[in-house]
Formats: C-alpha cells, sequence, structure tokens
C-alpha cells in the first residue's frame, strides 16, 4: 500500500525489540515511512510483547524474518540495511557489533545511514552492560524519586516516562535530525538515545528550579508534584477522582466560585504553610458531589478541572470523539496518529505484520529480488 505522508520516501529497517525502538518505528511508520521489521524466524524465541494482533507499536509496518545468526540472514539484513535511510536497533551495546550490524559495519556498505541506537544506560558507562526497565532509568534521573506521596514509596508512573518519553521521543527526534543533515551532506551517523539522558533532559526545568531553591527535595511538597492544593487529584462522592490544575490566580478564583468557597476569606493560594489546610478543606469539598457532577459544574468556569478517566471511558469523552483521537482500526481501538499536520497527517494503512509476512514484497520494493532464504 503506498504512503503519501511526509516521510513516504523514507525506508527504515527495524531489529525487532519491545517497548521504545518499536514505538519510534511505529511514530515514523504512521507518517509514511516504510519500516521494515527484521523479525525472527518462526521456532525462534521472539521479543516480550504482546500478539502481532494487539501491536499497536508495530502498525502500519512489515516485516521479513531472518536468522541473523547465520551468514545468509546477516547478508540480507545489511543488504537491506544498504537501501536504507534509517537503521534502528535496541539490543545491549556490543550486541550488534558481535552480529556483524554494528555502525562500522552498516555505514561501509551505506555511508549516508543514520544508525539508531535505543538503549536504557547508553553505550558506555559503568551500568552500560547492565540490565534494566523504565523504573531503573527514571530512578537513577531523579524523576522516580520526585513523584508520589511523601510516606509511601514512589509510584511507577506506567512506562510513559523513560521508555515512551526520554527514550522513543528522543531517539525519533535524534533520527530526524540525523537524517536532515544525512541529506544535505550524504554523510550519516550514530544516534546514541539513552533513557537516562532523556529523562534527564525533560526534568529541565524541575533541576532548575532545585537550584533556586525554589523546589525542595520532599515528595509532593511542591507546586506542581501534589503538594499545592491546586494541583492534584480529589476523591469525590461516588469514589472516582477530579484532576485540578488551577495554577494561575484567575484559575484559582474560579475553582474556589465552583466549590462555593469564598476566595476573600481563603488563605493566600501560594501560601506554603497554609497549604496542608487548604488542600484539607477542598477535599472535604470535594467529597459531598459526585465526579461528573462537579465536571458539570466546572464546565465553561476556566477552573482547569477534569474528570480522572479510565482507559475505557477516555474513548468515548466527547473531546476525545470530537477529535477522532481514538479511532477503529483492524478490529481495535487504536490512538491516531499523532502529532496532527494540516497537508499530510498520518495514517493507519496495515495492522502490525506477523513475523515475516511481506518478505517477497519488500525484496521486491527495495530492488533486492530473490536474495534465497535467510
Amino acid at each position: 500500500m503506498t504512503s503519501s505522508g511526509p516521510l513516504h520516501d523514507v525506508r527504515v529497517v527495524e531489529l525487532a525489540a519491545q517497548g521504545p525502538g518499536p514505538f519510534t518505528g511505529g511514530l515514523l511508520a504512521d507518517f509514511g515511512a516504510d519500516v521494515v521489521i527484521i523479525d525472527r524466524p518462526p521456532g525462534m524465541t521472539p521479543p516480550p510483547g504482546p500478539p502481532r494482533s494487539h501491536d499497536a507499536y508495530n502498525r502500519n509496518k512489515r516485516s521479513v524474518a531472518l536468522d541473523l545468526k547465520s551468514e545468509a540472514g546477516r547478508a540480507m539484513a545489511l543488504a537491506l540495511i544498504a537501501k536504507a535511510d534509517v537503521f534502528i536497533e535496541g539490543y545491549r551495546p556490543g550486541v550488534a557489533e558481535r552480529l556483524g550490524l554494528g555502525p562500522a559495519d552498516c555505514h561501509a556498505m551505506n555511508p549516508a545511514l543514520v544508525y539508531g541506537r535505543m538503549t536504557g544506560w547508553g553505550q558506555d558507562g559503568p551500568l552500560a552492560q547492565e540490565a534494566g526497565h523504565d523504573i531503573n532509568y527514571l530512578a537513577l534521573s531523579g524523576a522516580l524519586g520526585s513523584i508520589g506521596a511523601p510516606d509511601t514509596p514512589p509510584p511507577p508512573p506506567l512506562n510513559l516516562v523513560a521508555d515512551l518519553g526520554g527514550g522513543a521521543m528522543y531517539l525519533a527526534f535524534g533520527l530526524m535530525a540525523a537524517l536532515t543533515e544525512a541529506r544535505r551532506t550524504g554523510h550519516g551517523q550514530v544516534v546514541d538515545a539513552a533513557m537516562i539522558d532523556g529523562v534527564a533532559h525533560l526534568m529541565s526545568m524541575f533541576q532548575s528550579f532545585r537550584q533556586l531553591g525554589t523546589w525542595t527535595d520532599r515528595r509532593q511538597d511542591n507546586i506542581i508534584d501534589g503538594g499545592a492544593p491546586f494541583y492534584g487529584t480529589y476523591e469525590t462522592e461516588d469514589g472516582k477522582y477530579v484532576a485540578v490544575g488551577a495554577i494561575e490566580p484567575v484559575f484559582w478564583a474560579a475553582l474556589l466560585a465552583v466549590l462555593e468557597i469564598d476566595l476573600a476569606t481563603f488563605p493566600d493560594q501560594m501560601d506554603r504553610a497554609a497549604w496542608p489546610e487548604m488542600r484539607a478543606q477542598l477535599a472535604e469539598a470535594f467529597l459531598t458531589r459526585t465526579r461528573d457532577d462537579w465536571v458539570m459544574r466546572a464546565a465553561g468556569t476556566d477552573a482547569c478541572l477534569a474528570p480522572v478517566l479510565t482507559m475505557d471511558e477516555a474513548w468515548t469523552h466527547p473531546q476525545m470523539t470530537a477529535r477522532n483521537t481514538f479511532v477503529e482500526f483492524g478490529g481495535l481501538t487504536h490512538p491516531a496518529p499523532a502529532p496532527r499536520l494540516s497537508r499530510t497527517p498520518g495514517q493507519l494503512r496495515r495492522p502490525a505484520p506477523e513475523p515475516g509476512a511481506h518478505r517477497a514484497e519488500v525484496l521486491r520494493d527495495w530492488g533486492l529480488g530473490d536474495e534465497g532464504t535467510a
């Protein structure tokens, strides 16, 4: 299926993996890149993850299956890489080199190749060879220790922050920056995307606040970590929750009006010593009505109040349906491609492929003919 997206002339080879690497490839594929996954052949253990029928990260991609430990498989992989603009691998440092698919091997075949490397700890340093997951990278960067209540263990914020935010999104940006430069100069380069680097960069503002002395090292003690009464979540009468983000004074005044609290008799919004008392009063007030009642009362007031929805509820919220934020595709509910481009938006073209499903098609389209079994 031909793509008309903004990346329709970009060819990507992606080594099958889990998490941020496939998510990055999925971003590129949504916007038209021809992303070919090199999967493991049937009978070999696949990377952890959901079955391809429910794998949103690998939608819009095609698949060939190769045994990279065989000479034929390595040769086929290099033949594809020679035709590619971008290569994505997420192995521990040194593994791709041992397979004969390291940067030197690939750039010898394709000097303009942008070689993307996705790891948690990075390509060097004392932890480079250690196993890890999102929560470990968050812990090392200072992000995890800044989240949650002070009297409970820091909670993992799903795997949104390190895997996808500090990992996949930074890799995608790095690939596009390097690809722009490669197309101008003819020279590729390696993009070393480490999740600890990305999360550290995401924490830039809080690092600045800490050095200014306006951010304490105590959890839920600061303006947007749940310490302030105007930024946090509150339980409602029906056991559900609302989220409040009324930081600016005008929004704070609007929130108090919704709660029928007299602003003139309330402590100053930025009086940190009064925050616990203020939070307690707001908590008591929110328990007098249901979540949806509060949402209705706050509508149109600029009180910065929103319902805390379940994943299922999010699919059908009027704002989400108005923007088609979720779409039905391949028998599943998918998040629509994001962000939205006015002329060449992302598209959902094909469901995630079963391993090896497009071998003949990819070889033909990439001008490789039948290279034999691999």
